[in-house]
């Protein structure tokens, strides 16, 4: 038998075409006894790291058992452009390309493979990225070429009868790549006849083997066979097919599809041997190329990014000049005061990972002047002389930075953090995880929290243990993000930035659902089974299908489910879970590199959705990889909460006058600690949940230090200590420290360790850990590492012992620390993201109208937490009024009466141009008198006739005290008058543009009559206020449901948003009854294949909108109260669809009223309460007014109520019964001393 390796395989990282794990392929080869593998994906080299990772795990057991390395191929199945890579003309045939195998034989050749392909994407993509040969021969050099499949170009002119073209090819190729050109053999033919698949490919493939082992003879070109791998075993012939259809769009039944002949498994060497038996030079060579490959790693030490110092400062070339290598030695390789210097291996390994002396030059020069800038900051922020222990901490900070090599990465963060406040006016955040722990950071402005006074550590950031280093990351508001990326890009050069790319797979229920389909399996039991999996599986099993199908019993019956759609559904689903689905780009992480990323990854292009047609530049590796070849990353995270405090910002400077800056907002605000106090956190960040606000109103915070610990408790697991920090916080429960000097830092959080950093710090106070050491027991014991932890524990207990602690206390102490470490959370990042939430609190409990409103500028289109957040306004007592083009801005405003406006670029139909073009007019000439000034005026070329109309519907014109139906009234001359307004606005400024051009004429010339106003029809209130929702999204002048608020809130039991699709039926069917209400907004009525009606019906309340389906009998009694603008009350139950099965439950109607007769049928009385201590005159008179107002038929009592003497008396109206409409109900709500009971 004939030695093989594989030369030509896809994994799934070929998207929807391979279907092969990374790891199964190499297992198998190695089963077999292989001695290497190439991987060759279609265009691209996504998978190249995870398989070079996977051999090098492998590799390193094998060398430790002795055996030979198995041999990783590095390469990929190029596509070559038809003429030039630059050449994108559809017709000329320029969306495809001739296939080519492209290897690498070490790592010259690796690094020309990333160009190629690199490149193929930058340059050469259309439909798909292709090369050419002008970059194959210039990039030509340490590859291997093989022909590959009848699609490579020697093999389909063969097949086209064009001998000429296809030598003329293999000339080409053989003189650029002499002896690594390779002619490839391929052989799927199809011997089972009760299979479906592709029979035409074989006599195809023999047709063109043929004449290539003739040109292999005469050309004395060597044969390679390949077996196009595009799965592992047969088995997964059927699974493969089924991705083909997913890739394609296609039923599994469709007789047109794409097929594969199903031969394209990874075989064994016999079953080569069996298919090639008769050119055994053809299965020989693939040992040959084999042998041409070298071993070598494609992971690199840290490549810096090169920061450009200003000339001032002066020249690496004077670093050079002043120092001598034996200097930078000994200067890095001691510590920061010159002392301590490393064992020589130590330190000559060291010095070797640094890039040696060439790139150590560079490393002291940038160390130099991040000192300077470092210095600089303390002096500015700590004073001059800087205190001693700052002094000291900057100094060891920065000699750290300078050995680990990272002074170039500070360099370049605090550059464009600068940038972006400074240049950009960007709104950056203070900080966000473990580097908040810098005090080099903060002197820096990459933060803007003081880790010395909040005892932040560095070295939980960085320390010489690290392994690899860490990544800063940098929060912009929303808007602003993109144009520091913009920023970067252009400073540090395109191709010296890129996204890093992140790689979508079949999860658990997607493979269900993508294999159902092609079976054509009924949505409702895909759905069903999909459902039916837990968002945990129990025990702690990791989510996968396999271990899905033994936790849930639905998944094992449809394994063994008769219907063969079922059983094949889980079965293939199995065999397809992980598969690669496609990519995308990570939300943040950026890489910025001193080179062209093309000279060490290979990189793609991805859309830019933020600039459509842009393309990024993206990293084939995805982030758990990639800082292992060398690359630093960097996270430009967008926080939404920035661009909030941004907005608000903004709508001081409007209604106030005032520049505020949350950098200097006291810190011991009382009004902002009152708002905590109670509760009151909605819209604000990180504290905004109703658990966490009964926490807040329990805990009663006083001090910042109260906000950080919560914000670091309130989580799965740490939450369990909440109620004993709030014991010790209030004087409940005594603060007790198992040592007396614990007290040092568990003071704040009153003697419970909450943060990572007080394990780290009590380990060295209490046993002498060193920084490193303290900071290796958090990451083992935050990573549950129970070796490590047991190694570190004896060394505690010693180490205490020695400092005279008891060691049984010891011994508590360290089974707490176990206990809890695993949940503590990293004081440095909860620091800076409770400064954030502090300051949203402040401006909520300061400027209540403007952070509102900025709050909802930033969720223009998520209509239902605007809903939300105006239902706060409410409770605040802040009015939201509709849009009005005399006070509204572009988004939500505040005016100077403390109310919020709606922004005119929310109007549907009026675009920004045209909501901007109205607001610069107003700026610059005033307010517009009157709907005539307002045509005469504005610019009519971006506010157009849609304009106007949107305008009208939603209340933008109300403050010219014109009806909005009067706009769509019909003139004399039979004219609707928005069309004559335009029209006459039209007219107007162009003759007074004639008039100010004319010798004669001057602005008072222009004289055309005003159109006069129409007769019109008055609108109903459901009609205008549907009308105003079409435009605005929401019910804002008032609400259609208003005259039934009372029985919403009082005699409903959920809200229409808790039904749909995504109901929590287990909850609802622990309710015996069922009970809400709303207005019908939306019906859809169909009919299934049995011929049986059911109906989709929409019904929204205050809360928000919620689906019901009805099906057969029931949509047939009840669907005649289901009519668009119907308000409707309805009792139903959550019951199961089916006697057996507890688990598939369905919303069962019971009855349903007009929400009208509700009022009349059920409501028995109304008790008015009376707070004797709060209540005035003028208020009673207020109520008797309003009693008058809203005659009625519900009968009416007073309860009459006295706080201090604990006493109260209950009064019978007997003269008024009332109308429970809106009014009277805002009236009520609306005072403090009275409030309201139904029955």
């Amino acid at each position: 038998m004939e030695d093989f390796v594989h030369l030509h395989v896809h994994t799934y990282y070929s998207i929807l075409d391979g279907q092969s794990r990374v790891q199964r392929l190499v297992d198998k080869a190695i089963g077999d006894g292989m001695k290497g593998m190439a991987i060759t994906d279609h265009g691209n080299m996504f998978g190249i790291k995870e398989f070079y990772n996977y051999c090098k795990g492998i590799n390193k057991k094998r060398k430790e058992a002795g055996e030979e390395p198995f041999k990783p191929i590095l390469g990929c199945e190029m596509y070559v452009a038809r003429r030039r890579k630059e050449d994108k003309v559809k017709e000329k045939g320029d969306m495809s390309g001739y296939h080519l195998i492209v290897l690498a034989k070490n790592y010259n050749g690796y690094k020309n493979l990333i160009k190629l392909v690199s490149r193929a994407w930058v340059d050469g993509y259309y439909m798909r990225p292709r090369t050419d040969r002008e970059d194959l021969e210039r990039y030509h050099e340490d590859l291997i070429i093989c022909s590959a499949c009848i699609a490579g170009e020697v093999p389909s002119k063969i097949l086209k009868g064009d001998i000429a073209g296809a030598r003329e090819a293999l000339e080409w190729y053989k003189r650029v790549f002499g002896d690594d050109y390779y002619l490839e053999l391929q052989r799927h033919e199809v011997k089972d006849p009760n299979i479906r698949a592709n029979r035409e490919t074989f006599p195809l493939q023999q047709k063109a083997n043929k004449v290539l082992m003739e040109f292999a003879k005469e050309y004395g070109v060597k044969l390679v066979c390949t077996n196009d791998a595009h799965f592992v075993d047969q088995d997964n012939a059927e699974a493969h097919d089924h991705l083909l259809c997913l890739a394609t769009g296609k039923d599994l039944d469709d007789p047109k599809r794409m097929l594969y002949t199903k031969q394209e498994w990874f075989k064994t060497r016999a079953e080569m041997n069996e298919v090639f038996s008769d050119v055994p030079e053809a299965m020989a060579n693939t040992l040959e190329i084999l042998d041409k490959v070298e071993m070598y790693s494609i992971d690199h030490d840290p490549i810096m990014p090169f920061f450009p110092i200003p000339a001032e400062f002066g020249t690496e070339e004077d670093i050079r000049r002043k120092y001598t290598e034996q200097q930078l030695y000994e200067e890095f390789t001691t510590d920061e005061n010159g002392e301590n210097p490393l064992p020589k291996e130590e330190a000559d390994k060291k010095i070797k990972h640094l890039g040696g002396f060439e790139k150590i030059y560079r490393i002291k020069f940038e160390a130099d002047y991040l000192a300077k800038l470092a210095y600089d900051g303390a002096k500015r922020l700590y004073g001059d002389p800087i205190p001693d222990d700052v002094a000291e901490r900057v100094k060891f900070e920065l000699h750290i930075m300078k050995t680990m090599g990272f002074p170039g990465y500070f360099l370049i963060v605090q550059d464009f953090i600068n940038a972006a406040r400074n240049e950009l006016g960007v709104l950056v955040g203070p900080g966000r995880g473990s580097a908040a722990g810098s005090v080099v950071a903060y002197c820096l402005g990459i933060t803007k929290i003081d880790p010395i006074k909040y005892d932040l550590l560095f070295e939980r950031f960085l320390n010489p243990d690290r392994i690899s280093l860490p990544d800063i990351d940098t929060d912009f508001d929303d808007d602003g993000r993109g144009r520091v990326l913009e920023w970067v890009e252009d400073k540090y050069g395109h191709d010296k930035v890129a996204h890093i790319i992140t790689y979508g797979t079949m999860a658990t229920k997607n493979s269900i659902k993508d294999v159902a389909r092609v079976e054509k399996l009924p949505l409702d039991i895909s759905n069903h089974l999909c459902k039916a999996i837990p968002d945990r599986l129990p025990d702690g099993m990791k989510m996968n299908l396999p271990n899905a199908i033994k936790a849930v019993p639905e998944l094992r019956e449809a394994e063994a489910s008769p219907n063969p759609q079922l059983r094949n559904t889980i079965r293939y689903a199995k065999m397809l879970e992980g598969t690669v689905r496609g990519t995308g780009i990570h939300a943040c992480g950026t890489i910025i590199c001193r080179d062209a990323i093309s000279d060490w990854v290979p990189v793609s292009t991805a859309e830019d959705k933020s600039d459509p047609g842009h393309k990024l530049l993206a990293t084939q590796y995805d982030g758990h990889v990639i800082e292992e070849t060398g690359l630093i990353k960097m996270d430009f995270l967008g926080l939404s909460t920035l661009s909030i405090l941004k907005e608000t910002v903004d709508n001081i400077k409007l209604t106030k006058g005032i520049e505020l800056d949350l950098d200097k907002i006291p810190i011991d605000d009382a009004e902002t600690y009152k708002l905590y106090q109670d509760g009151r956190t909605v819209g604000t960040f990180q504290f905004e949940s109703a658990g966490m606000q009964k926490y807040l109103r329990e805990l009663k915070p006083t001090v910042f230090e109260d906000l950080i610990a919560m914000n670091a408790l309130y989580r799965p697991g740490p939450m369990d200590y909440i109620p004993q920090f709030i014991r010790r916080k209030n004087g409940q429960e005594e603060i007790t420290y198992d040592i007396p000097c614990m007290e040092k830092y568990l003071k704040d959080t009153y003697g419970i360790t909450v943060y990572q950093e007080q394990v780290m710090l009590l380990s060295r106070q209490l046993a002498n850990f060193t920084r490193g050491e303290s900071d290796a027991l958090r990451k083992a014991m935050g990573k549950k590492k129970k070796d490590i932890v047991d190694k570190m524990k004896p060394k505690f207990i010693e180490g205490g012992k020695a400092n005279g602690h008891d060691p049984k206390v010891l011994e508590k102490i360290w089974a707490d620390w176990e206990k809890f470490a695993s949940y503590a959370f990293n004081k440095s990042h909860a620091t800076c993201y409770s400064w954030v939430a502090y300051q949203t609190a402040y401006l909520k409990a300061h400027y209540p109208a403007e952070f509102m409103a900025g709050n909802m500028s930033r969720c223009l289109n998520d209509i239902g937490k605007i809903t939300k957040l105006m239902s706060e306004c409410k409770a605040m007592g802040i009015k939201c009024l509709g849009p009005d083009v005399n006070e509204s801005r572009l988004k939500f405003s505040a005016n100077k009466k403390g109310e919020v406006r709606f922004g005119l670029g929310a109007v549907k139909g009026m675009g920004d141009s045209a909501a901007q073009a109205i607001i610069t007019e107003r700026d610059n000439n005033g307010p517009y008198k009157d709907i005539y000034d307002f045509a005469q005026r504005v610019n009519l070329s971006a506010v157009n006739r849609k304009a106007f109309e949107s305008l009208a519907l939603s209340g933008g014109f109300d403050s010219f005290g014109m009806p909005r139906e009067q706009y769509f009234g019909v003139t004399t001359k039979g004219e609707m008058f928005l069309d004559t307004l335009v029209r006459y606005g039209q007219l107007y400024q162009m003759e007074k543009m004639q008039a100010s051009n004319s010798l004669f004429g001057g602005f008072d010339a222009v004289d055309i009559a005003k159109p006069q106003l129409p007769q019109f029809e008055k609108w109903s209130t459901i009609e205008k206020l549907n009308k105003e929702r079409d435009l605005v999204g929401i019910y804002l002048s008032a609400h259609p449901l208003d005259d039934y608020s009372v029985v919403l809130n009082k005699m409903c039991n959920i809200h229409c948003s808790e039904l749909g699709r995504d109901a929590d039926k287990k909850e609802l069917a622990k309710r015996d009854k069922l009970t809400f209400g709303g207005i019908v907004t939306g019906v859809v009525s169909r009919w299934t294949k049995t011929n049986k009606p059911y109906g989709f019906v929409t019904i929204e309340d205050y809360d928000g909108p919620g689906e019901l389906a009805l099906f057969g009998d029931e949509w047939a009694r009840w669907q005649f109260m289901f009519k668009e603008g119907y308000s409707i009350y309805l009792t139903a139950n959550c019951v199961p669809r089916y006697r057996n099965n507890d688990d598939l439950l369905d919303i069962h109607i019971m009855n349903i009223d007009f929400l009208n007769d509700v009022k009349e049928k059920y409501i028995e009385k109304v008790t008015v309460m009376v707070n004797t201590a709060i209540i005035d005159e003028t208020q009673m008179n207020d109520l008797s007014t309003v009693i008058k107002s809203n005659p009625g038929k519900v009968p009416l009592y007073f309860m009459i109520y006295d706080v201090e003497r604990n006493k109260d008396v209950l009064l019978v109206s007997k003269s008024n019964s009332v109308d429970i409409n809106a009014s009277f109900i805002q009236y009520i709500e609306s005072c403090p001393a009275l409030s309201y009971t139904i029955n």
